[in-house]
């Protein structure tokens, strides 16, 4: 004989009722916002105000985590189903404004069939239970180190750890509850809130005061020390790392608040409420811009392969992303130039003033190669899709060095004047949205009040690279011929 509660009874009325409705339904399908390197990823019908996310770390980082998203958006449109982008975790049960929904999984989707319509323009919650496992492929997402967990979630695997709209274009705010063994450390983006230990165990709260996209969402749970310190105007700066490397890590740490305060003079006021720097004991191949806690490898600061200039070089390219990339985010990822050809520009031209190598020189060897990237990877703007099953291959030389050219070739074409206003204008104008690469040509435009669409054309879409502006000498060396198989 089986008891069961008015609210039970209820709970599957209801689940039975939406499994109703999804009868009449087609099948469900992934869909996206038709991104042209990432067409699955991005949802339509609605826009994502904000996460709040709550994780339940078990003390080991083989194990899946349990977890609770609550999503509070607007319809854009009158949605049947709502879909969101997620996979490698197991749903338990989700809600839609307070009520159970249905819910089936269709490629990277998590497909939400809530109990009827939703009008556009109205008001959408949607709560997710679910897990959320560090295990898997090293494609993104969480990211394992000897003593917790971590994440690096560019390009496109934020919803390899929550449910979510896993697309730049789509910013919101984020509220983190992370609860863990009260001996391990959790930091996450944003500002520290509330904390409570019961029973050997921490919840952790930390938000963002300012909208952030997806892929910039960053958690470290593990033996850490943080250590803090005070830039420009006062900032908060807060760094994470391991705790045995706290001494020796200290000469790189101190000196962010000079380079946040180079990074000024370039762009203007920091645009966040706090930056640091996340030292990880993990072998990912790259750095990460995680928005007010920008993700490093620990061998960049403790091995012997890498000269101080070019570490220095680094932890300035990450943190010129936090204006070019983060507060100012592409709308879609074709726009990716705007992002790493910025944050490259900022890390030849620190080094370049701080380092004695020449900006000029650098820009010279990426003017020789560049037709060569041009004619393998596409042009900035227009960049060919990722190799199959490599996401991250969009990250090549043609957005780096050839798309800082395309910055030095437009401060040369306008002046340094001109190229500065344009660069100040460009992030308080789009501050915390996304934009688009015709949104900078037009703002460069109007800013040096010449008509820039011809050299806007040519260095970001053209097949070939233009003459550069002062330097008829400079020549591109003949991209290497296709081998017929």
């Amino acid at each position: 004989m089986l008891f069961i509660s008015r609210r039970s009874r209820a709970v599957l009325l209801a689940t039975a009722s939406a499994a109703l409705v999804a009868a009449t339904l087609p099948a469900p399908v992934p869909l996206g916002i038709g991104d042209p390197l990432f067409p699955h990823l991005g949802n339509p019908g609605y826009d994502v105000l904000s996460y709040d996310i709550g994780l339940t770390y078990p003390g080991s980082n083989t194990r899946p985590l349990e977890a609770v998203t609550t999503i509070d958006a607007r319809t854009t449109a009158s949605l049947r189903r709502i879909n969101l982008d997620f996979a490698r975790g197991t749903v338990h049960s989700v809600e839609v404004n307070g009520r159970p929904a249905g819910f089936a999984s269709a490629d990277e989707d998590l497909v939400v069939t809530p109990r009827g319509a939703i009008g556009a323009g109205r008001p959408l919650r949607i709560t997710v239970r679910h897990t959320s496992d560090p295990r898997g492929a090293a494609d993104g997402g969480w990211i394992r180190t000897p003593d917790g967990l971590a994440m690096a979630n560019q390009a496109d695997a934020a919803h390899r750890v929550f449910p979510c709209n896993d697309h730049p274009s789509d910013k919101a705010f984020f509220t983190f509850r992370i609860t863990a063994p009260r001996k391990l450390t959790v930091v996450a983006n944003g500002l520290p809130g509330p904390r409570t230990t019961r029973a050997g165990r921490t919840t952790w709260t930390y938000r963002t005061r300012h909208p952030m996209a997806t892929e910039l969402a960053q958690v470290s749970i593990g033996d850490s020390a943080v250590l803090h310190r005070t830039g420009p105007h006062g900032l908060p700066v807060r760094d994470v790392v391991p705790a045995a490397d706290r001494k020796k890590l200290e000469p790189w740490l101190r000196k962010t608040p000079a380079q946040l305060a180079w990074m000024e003079s370039k762009a203007g006021r920091f645009p966040f409420e706090t930056y640091g720097v996340l030292i990880a004991d993990t072998d990912t191949g790259f750095e990460l811009e995680t928005q007010t806690l920008s993700l490093f490898e620990r061998r960049m600061f403790t091995g012997e392969s890498f000269p101080e200039w070019y570490v220095d070089s680094v932890m300035v390219h990450e943190l010129a992303h936090q204006w070019f990339g983060d507060s100012v985010s592409p709308h879609s990822w074709s726009d990716l130039w705007l992002n790493e050809g910025h944050a490259t520009w900022y890390e030849a031209l620190y080094a370049d003033e701080h380092d004695g190598k020449p900006l000029d020189t650098r820009m010279r060897d990426a003017y020789r190669q560049s037709d060569g990237w041009r004619a393998s990877d596409g042009p900035p703007a227009a960049p060919k899709p990722p190799v199959q099953g490599q996401k991250i291959s969009i990250f090549r030389p043609v957005v780096y060095d050839g798309s800082a050219l395309v910055l030095y070739a437009l401060r040369r074409e306008i002046g340094a004047a001109a190229f500065s206003a344009v660069e100040h204008s460009w992030v308080s104008d789009y501050r915390d949205r996304s934009a688009t690469s015709a949104d900078f040509a037009a703002l460069a435009s109007r800013v040096s009040g010449r008509d820039l669409s011809g050299f806007f054309r040519g260095w970001l879409y053209g097949k070939k690279t233009p003459p550069m502006p002062g330097h008829p000498d400079w020549r591109s060396a003949a991209p290497p011929k296709a081998h017929k198989g």
